[in-house]
């Protein structure tokens, strides 16, 4: 069994990264090197839900359909500064922790606030991404810490693969953006109007709508169309596609961007917390730039 790095990487669970049930990629860290995630929570009327622990996706989809309205929380000081130190105790001599965009959550800020009280240095990366634009980032970082790079160089990486994420979704519906104040009630007003479907972007850490398109198959292929555009001008891209409540379609558009592409992105759904903001029926793609920056990390091979 090899050691753990020395820099360790921490990031939430809003950077859906595969969990169990997902299909199974070979574009990302194995476990015992992948970044540590600390959950988010959502909020029932009673009760308080850490996601991927004790509450998915799937389930988030379902209480929405039924009318349940759930709001979400960031990770307490607390729970950060058990992470850190139970890295410490693991041997770790820094964390580089990655974290949601401060736009869209506290997360960074409390993180920040948590490696202040840690027994080991904590630099925190505020991503100005999510979903898998925050996972990719956090992978990458992961890789040049299992390589023996120090928390400068890990933190660097981290910041330079979220700041290329493109990340292009679309939803069912505006109101549950606009709720939870992630989109402006007059964007909200103007991307339902006519019936039309919107397309939204998540541009330097806030939500922004794009475009229209009149019916959601006509969304869908724009939304594959975008996402070819934003790989072309990627030297080495990384592609995810996500969902929520939405498997069936989220494997069409990966299958329709393999078939161009020459090789499947992940397939996650989205994470639980930013799924209560979303919606059910969301459909994203991410794409990243990894760029030159490789390390060979192949099993047996040199960390």
């Amino acid at each position: 069994m090899r050691d753990l790095p020395a820099v360790r990487v921490v990031t939430d669970s809003t950077a859906c990264l595969p969990g169990p049930g997902d299909p199974p990629t070979d574009s990302l860290l194995p476990a015992e090197l992948a970044p540590v995630v600390v959950p988010l929570h959502v909020v029932t009327d009673d009760t308080d839900l850490r996601e991927g622990v004790d509450v998915r996706a799937a389930e988030v989809a379902a209480r929405i359909a039924e009318g349940e309205r759930l709001t979400t929380s960031q990770p307490s000081t607390a729970e950060f500064t058990s992470v850190y130190g139970d890295l410490a105790a693991q041997g770790a001599r820094a964390v580089v922790s990655v974290h949601l965009s401060g736009k869209l959550s506290g997360t960074a800020g409390t993180a920040e606030r948590a490696g202040q009280r840690a027994m080991l240095p904590v630099r925190v990366v505020d991503s100005r991404t999510a979903a898998m634009g925050l996972g990719f980032a956090a992978d990458e970082a992961a890789r040049c810490a299992a390589a023996g790079c120090d928390a400068s160089h890990v933190a660097r990486r981290a910041a330079e693969v979220a700041a290329s994420a493109r990340t292009t979704f679309l939803v069912d519906s505006l109101d549950h953006l606009r709720r939870g104040g992630r989109l402006s009630a007059p964007a909200a007003a103007l991307g339902t109007a006519l019936g039309v479907r919107p397309i939204l972007t998540l541009d330097d850490g806030a939500i922004e709508l794009t475009q229209r398109v009149r019916t959601r198959r006509a969304s869908v292929a724009r939304l594959v169309g975008l996402a070819l555009e934003q790989v072309r001008a990627a030297s080495r891209p990384a592609v995810a596609v996500h969902h929520l409540g939405a498997p069936e379609q989220a494997a069409e558009v990966a299958a329709a961007l393999a078939d161009r592409l020459g090789f499947l992105p992940v397939v996650t759904p989205v994470s639980a917390v930013l799924g209560a903001h979303v919606g059910p029926g969301a459909l994203a793609v991410v794409v990243v730039d990894r760029g030159g920056h490789v390390h060979d990390l192949e099993p047996g091979g040199p960390w």
